[in-house]
């Protein structure tokens, strides 16, 4: 078919049945399209239920974050707002740290209620859903053992107050001062600088020097020459402006006596009740202003000596003199 001849003369092509055939199928496949389109916006019966459906997930939203809310509500009342009427010890730090881990947790689980209930708006069958959930959580349980039983022993050092960050604790054969509790680990650092990280599951037994008054206990040796009542009329003369003097130190040093004794020397124990974890500042002090007090009390008996060996040389010289 020679095409620009019969475009040059006017003449119509013969039409084509294959790209004709091709014509009406796009176009009823377009009207099709279309159609479907129109009947999709015009559908009242679909829009009325899609609505409800929107609705429903829009009250349950609302009522979920008003669920939230409350319960946010009385932990922070029953925690943080009633100190005065907690019949155990938490500290502040604590209260706020279990506050936290609730409103979490109470987040966590409504959240996940929320969910459910979406889907079963949606129409989504929740039994295939749950019973995969369920064993996805056994899984992760039997997989997990140490991390979930270290959790939940963090969980309960938060609650029960054992210690807090700052306390001085031993656990085990590791001693230093607690800087941080998490749910999963608990970290102390040394007197000598090192860090130890102790998994809470790992602690079974726990030693706290920093919730109660600690005892400086100092036993000081004397020599057996030394008089005993002179010894304890020194010893409590040097300790009993120590209050005054340190903050630390609760009540006047108590001198309870001979601790131990043998031919060369006797040892006077001093027992002196004192902040919390301070207790071994506190031997130190005693002990310094002990020494102290020999110190003078030596310099004294020195200054009588030579004294009298003065007054006793001049004694001598006035007789021989006067011969």
């Amino acid at each position: 078919m020679n095409w620009p001849v019969m475009l040059l003369t006017g003449t119509t092509p013969p039409e084509d049945p294959t790209v004709t055939e091709a014509v009406n199928d796009a176009v009823g496949w377009v009207q099709r399209i279309t159609d479907g389109i129109w009947n999709w916006f015009t559908d009242a019966d679909m829009w009325i239920r899609y609505t409800g459906v929107l609705l429903q997930i829009i009250i349950v939203f609302v009522l979920t974050r008003i669920v939230i809310k409350v319960l946010h509500g009385i932990i922070d009342k029953s925690l943080l707002n009633k100190e005065s009427e907690r019949k155990i010890r938490i500290n502040t730090r604590r209260v706020n740290t279990v506050g936290e881990l609730l409103k979490n947790v109470v987040s966590m689980v409504c959240n996940f209620i929320l969910v459910l209930l979406i889907l079963s708006q949606l129409g989504v069958n929740l039994g295939p859903v749950l019973a995969s959930a369920g064993v996805l959580g056994l899984a992760i349980g039997f997989g997990a053992q140490s991390l979930v039983k270290d959790i939940i022993t963090g969980f309960f050092i938060i609650l029960e107050d054992q210690f807090a960050v700052g306390d001085v604790i031993q656990s085990g054969t590791l001693k230093g001062t607690v800087v941080m509790i998490g749910l999963r680990t608990t970290k102390i650092v040394s007197f000598t600088g090192e860090v130890h990280i102790i998994p809470n599951g790992g602690i079974t037994t726990v030693t706290n020097f920093s919730m109660a008054n600690s005892k400086a206990v100092v036993d000081i040796p004397m020599k057996g020459e030394e008089q005993l009542g002179e010894a304890m009329r020194l010893i409590k003369e040097a300790v009993r402006d120590l209050p005054e003097r340190n903050s630390n130190v609760v009540s006047v040093p108590e001198v309870v006596g001979i601790q131990s004794m043998s031919t060369a020397e006797y040892v006077i124990r001093v027992v002196a009740e004192c902040l919390p974890n301070v207790n071994h500042s506190v031997e130190r002090v005693i002990q310094m202003d002990v020494k102290e007090a020999l110190e003078y009390k030596e310099h004294i008996r020195m200054a009588e000596l030579e004294s009298a060996a003065a007054r006793e040389d001049d004694e001598t010289g006035d007789g021989s003199g006067g011969a």
